[in-house]
């Protein structure tokens, strides 16, 4: 092995976040229409994917950090893998595939990333990609898995470049005898200290704004005097065994529609709709959720969306309010409205990235207590993510559908994601059995909340609706 770079403190503190019972593993899914076969998938990710010099590297750990290292034997057969599913099998049999891998460790002598091919599924292929948080966000993931697709299918190909030569992080003057890892922290937390977010939930959308060191750190003090969040089923021990699945999706077009004439925004439509299926899932499970509200985790990524792609993390992330209490859908979606403007252009995000960024550089010891703390301030992570609204392909054979897992820290157990592909608005739950045994009873319940404020649209009425 050969030693190449440390790890940023924000890397460093998603590998220092893995748990037993908690892995922070990235999952994704990609559908094809028609069947494919290893050695096209083994071609391509020797191609694109491995332009990337860190997916060739483990993160080895020592007494002030981590350092990407390069595997002396690193073989691509043993990450490009076919795994078989009954000949019968659909799409329960797949979902119980992704929650078993979801929960599964990487090999720790290789690098910590798999593709797992699934020759036969349904009329095509399917592809499960794993890949450990400490190599990048789900934005950076997703962005450098779009360009496996084909060039001139929507221009995702060509735009894949190779990741900048690693090189070793170094300070001039005394700032030499701070340890590596941690004068670079130093250093993000200072650039990072002015960013904003002018459009929350919205990666293209998510430029700085000079609001000042001061105002984030009053942010974090903030997020630290917030309340634990209410004790429902979502919050309960893990048991480390996943449950994935994911819906039908819903038209974006629609969603647009929806939310012009009721004059907000898109992630308003589905953050509230998604607040609906919560509660009534909890109140179905004997939860009493009358007047409650409980706070997700979401990402908000800091990157500058004419960047090319490149791995690390470089996202914050804001605490949102989800009023699972209010039954009506108009009312509900009024106070989700309220909160998210409410959030935007908070100094939010950029805090706790620059706070991860330091944690990340200290002795692992520091982190447990700070991600307890912080976990113990929502119930589930949220993330939605804008995909290419044009069919790609992969070496020719459509990707008919796009979706990812995020994964959770601490004692949260749940996560909720968003990917719009295609005109369409891909929903995946992926929670711990004890909390979310059966995830397709709260994803059937997301569709039918959005069915039921189309019809409130259509229908011009704003009485109550129980």
């Amino acid at each position: 092995m050969s030693t190449r770079e440390w790890l940023s403190g924000a890397d460093r503190a998603w590998l220092l976040m893995d748990r037993p019972t908690n892995l922070m593993m990235i999952v994704g899914l990609i559908v094809l229409e028609r069947p494919f076969e290893r050695a096209r998938l083994r071609n391509l990710v020797a191609a694109r994917f491995l332009r990337f010099e860190r997916f060739r590297c483990i993160p080895v750990g020592d007494t002030w950090g981590a350092r990407w290292v390069e595997t002396g034997q690193f073989d691509i057969d043993d990450h490009v893998i076919c795994t078989a599913l009954p000949a019968a099998a659909g799409q329960p049999e797949l979902e119980a595939l992704l929650g078993e891998l979801a929960g599964t460790p990487f090999n720790p002598g290789r690098p910590w990333w798999t593709f797992h091919l699934i020759e036969r599924y349904g009329s095509g292929s399917a592809i499960i990609t794993r890949i450990h948080h400490s190599y990048a966000d789900g934005i950076a993931l997703v962005r450098v898995l779009f360009t496996l697709a084909d060039a001139g299918r929507g221009g995702v190909g060509r735009s894949a470049r190779a990741e900048p030569a690693p090189s070793s992080v170094s300070v001039p003057g005394l700032a030499e005898l701070v340890p590596a890892p941690i004068s670079a922290a130093l250093r993000a937390g200072t650039s990072l200290a002015g960013l904003g977010i002018e459009h929350l939930l919205h990666p293209a959308e998510a430029p700085a704004a000079a609001l000042g060191a001061l105002a984030s750190t009053g942010e974090l003090v903030h997020i630290a005097a917030l309340a634990d969040d209410p004790q429902t089923r979502l919050k309960q021990p893990l048991s480390g065994a996943r449950r994935a699945a994911w819906a039908d999706p819903l038209s974006l077009e629609e969603v647009h529609t929806v939310a012009h004439l009721l004059g907000c925004t898109v992630n308003d439509v589905l953050v509230s709709t998604l607040a609906g299926a919560l509660g009534r899932y909890l109140t179905a499970q004997g939860d009493d959720v009358t007047e409650l509200t409980l706070r997700a985790v979401v990402p908000v990524n800091l990157r500058q969306d004419s960047e090319p792609p490149s791995l690390g993390n470089r996202f914050g992330l804001v605490f949102i309010g989800l009023p699972i209490g209010i039954l009506h859908p108009l009312q509900r979606l009024e106070a989700v409205h309220t909160a998210m403007q409410e959030l935007k252009n908070s100094p939010q995000a950029a805090a706790t990235l620059g706070l991860l960024s330091v944690v990340g550089s200290l002795p692992a010891p520091i982190e447990d207590p700070m991600i307890t703390l912080f976990s113990a301030k929502a119930s589930l992570v949220f993330s939605n993510l804008h995909g290419p609204q044009k069919p790609l392909r992969l070496s020719g054979a459509v990707i008919r559908q796009v979706l990812f897992w995020v994964p959770e820290a601490g004692s949260i157990g749940t996560g909720i994601s968003m990917l719009s592909y295609c005109s369409a608005v891909h929903f995946g739950v992926i929670s711990d059995r004890q909390m979310i045994a059966r995830p397709h009873e709260l994803l059937a319940l997301i569709g039918a909340e959005f069915e039921r404020l189309v019809c409130l649209v259509l229908l011009g009425s704003g009485e109550r609706s129980e």
